[in-house]
C-alpha cells in the first residue's frame, strides 16, 4: 500500500509578522531494518500531479513572499508610522529645535557683549558684565542640548538603517527559497511528463491491465493512495535541553515520542532537528552546531539527517518510546537563539497514517565561549549522560500521556506561540525557508508493509 505523511508548515509570511511558525530541520529514527523500510513504491500518474499542484502552490506562495517583502522595505517600513521611522522623524525634529536654540542663545551673547562695550558708567557695566554671564551660560546649555540631540537623532538613523538591513537579508533568504521552489516545480512538471510518456508507451505495447498494473494502483495488487490525517495525541517532547547553551559544550537530552491514542500504531517516526541565527537574526550558525542520536538498540552516537527516517517499532496504547540526544556546540559559536523542533507520525499495516499536526519547538540561548578559555562549570562533556526521568532510550514505557511535556533539566517552555524577547524567530523563520523552501512545505513519505514484500 502507499502511504503519504506530509507536514505542512507556513514560513512565507514570517517576512511580515514577527511570530512565525518555524520550519523543522533533520529527520531520524532508530535503524532497525525491514522490508516495507527499504523498498520504495513507484510513484503514480495521480501522486504526481499532485505534486505538480503542491510544487506550484509552494512557488506561489515563494512568490507573494518576495513580493510582500520587498513591499514591506519599500512602503511599510518608510511610513511615518512605523518605529523606527517614526523615531528618526521625531529626533530629527528634536535635533533641528535644538539647533535654533543654539543660535539664538549665541545671538543673545554677542548682543550682551556689544551692551559691555558701550556701557559708560562703572553700574551700566556692572549690569551688563552680568547679562552677558547669564547669556554666555545659556547658551553652553544649548550647545549641551543639541550635542544630545545629535547624537539620538544619529542613533536613530542608525537603527533604522539597520532594521532596513536586516530586512534586505531577509529578502534575499526569501529569493533564494522562490528560485529552490520555481527548480523543485520543473522537476515535479518533469517527472509528470515523464511518466505520462511512460503510460501511453506502455498502453501502445498492451502492457495496461495486462500485467496486473491499473490507472490506481500504479503496481499490481497496491492500494490507492492513503491521506494521512492529523493526530494531535501522538506527541514528541524534548526533554532535559537547557535554556542555555555555551560554546565548546556538549548538551545531552532526550526526546519522548508518545501514542496518546486508544490504539497501537504499528510503524512511530519521530524527527528532531536544530537551527539558529546569531543575536540580530542576520547570521545562520547551523554549522556550529552538530545533532547526534543514539539508542539502546544502536547506541553509536551519529548525526541527525533529513533523509528517510526509519520506524521506531510499534508503539501501544498510551506508552511513550525515548531516544537520547546530543547537541555538540563549536568553541567558535558567536552567541546568538536556536531552537530544536520536533514532531511524529506514523504509519500502520492497514494503510492508515497520520501525525502530530504541528511543529513543536524548545527555545535555547546560545553563549560565546568565555575569553579565559576556561570551561564553564555544571556544563556536559558529552561522556555521561543526563537524568531525565524517562525510560530506557528505545524502549517503550505505559506511563500515561502528558500532555504538558516532560521534565529535564532544561526548564525552557515548549511550543512557544508568542512573540520572545530574545529569540529572533523572524530570523529563525527566514533560514527555515531556505532549508525547506517557502510558502508550505510539503514532505511526501511512501512505505510498504512487510505483507506486501
Amino acid at each position: 500500500m502507499k502511504i503519504r505523511r506530509v507536514l505542512a508548515t507556513a514560513v512565507a509570511a514570517a517576512v511580515i509578522s514577527p511570530v512565525a511558525l518555524l520550519s523543522a530541520a533533520p529527520a531520524f529514527a532508530d535503524e532497525k531494518p525491514a522490508t516495507q523500510q527499504t523498498q520504495k513504491a513507484k510513484p503514480t500518474v495521480e501522486e504526481l500531479e499532485q505534486a505538480v499542484e503542491r510544487a506550484q502552490k509552494e512557488y506561489d506562495a515563494a512568490v507573494v513572499a518576495v513580493n510582500d517583502a520587498v513591499k514591506f522595505l519599500t512602503e511599510d517600513m518608510e511610513a511615518d508610522t512605523y518605529p523606527t521611522k517614526a523615531a528618526v522623524i521625531e529626533t530629527e525634529k528634536a535635533a533641528a529645535a535644538a539647533a535654533q536654540a543654539k543660535t539664538e542663545a549665541d545671538q543673545a551673547v554677542a548682543d550682551a557683549r556689544a551692551k559691555l562695550e558701550a556701557a559708560a558708567t562703572d553700574e551700566d557695566k556692572a549690569a551688563a558684565q552680568t547679562a552677558l554671564d547669564e547669556a554666555e551660560k545659556a547658551a553652553k546649555e544649548a550647545a549641551d542640548a543639541k550635542t544630545a540631540a545629535d547624537a539620538k537623532a544619529t542613533e536613530a538613523r542608525t537603527a533604522h538603517d539597520d532594521a532596513r538591513v536586516a530586512q534586505a537579508r531577509k529578502i534575499g533568504l526569501l529569493q533564494k527559497a522562490k528560485k529552490e521552489a520555481k527548480a523543485k516545480l520543473a522537476d515535479a512538471e518533469k517527472a509528470l511528463a515523464d511518466a505520462k510518456a511512460a503510460a501511453e508507451e506502455g498502453e501502445e505495447n498492451g502492457e495496461n491491465g495486462e500485467n496486473g498494473e491499473g490507472e490506481e494502483g500504479g503496481e499490481a495488487g497496491e492500494d490507492p493512495v492513503a491521506d494521512c490525517v492529523p493526530e494531535p495525541r501522538l506527541t514528541a517532547v524534548v526533554t532535559g535541553l537547557p535554556d542555555k547553551v555555551v560554546g565548546g559544550t556538549t548538551e545531552t537530552f532526550s526526546l519522548r515520542v508518545t501514542n496518546g491514542t486508544g490504539e497501537t500504531m504499528d510503524a512511530v517516526y519521530p524527527y528532531v532537528g536544530v537551527h539558529a541565527f546569531d543575536v540580530k537574526g542576520l547570521k545562520e550558525l547551523d554549522s556550529y552546531l552538530d545533532l547526534e542520536w543514539s539508542t539502546a538498540a544502536n547506541p553509536t552516537w551519529r548525526d541527525a539527517d533529513l533523509i528517510d527516517a526509519t520506524s521506531l517499532g510499534s508503539l501501544k496504547a498510551k506508552a511513550s518510546v525515548d531516544v537520547k540526544l546530543r547537541l555538540k556546540v563549536d568553541p567558535d559559536v558567536p552567541a546568538g537563539q536556536g531552537a530544536a523542533f520536533v514532531t511524529a507520525d506514523y504509519v500502520n499495516e492497514d494503510g492508515s497514517c497520520g501525525g502530530y499536526p504541528d511543529l513543536d519547538h524548545h527555545e535555547f540561548q546560545i553563549l560565546a565561549k568565555s575569553d579565559d578559555g576556561g570551561d564553564t562549570p555544571g556544563k556536559d562533556d558529552g561522556t555521561k549522560d543526563k537524568s531525565d526521568n524517562t525510560t530506557e532510550q528505545g524502549g517503550a514505557s505505559t506511563t500515561p500521556v502528558n500532555t504538558s511535556g516532560g521534565s529535564g533539566s532544561g526548564s525552557g517552555s515548549l511550543a512557544h506561540t508568542g512573540s520572545s524577547d530574545v529569540l529572533p524567530k523572524v530570523g529563525l523563520a527566514g533560514g527555515a525557508a531556505l532549508v525547506l523552501g517557502a510558502g508550505a512545505v510539503l514532505v511526501a513519505r511512501r512505505r510498504k508493509t512487510a505483507t506486501e514484500s
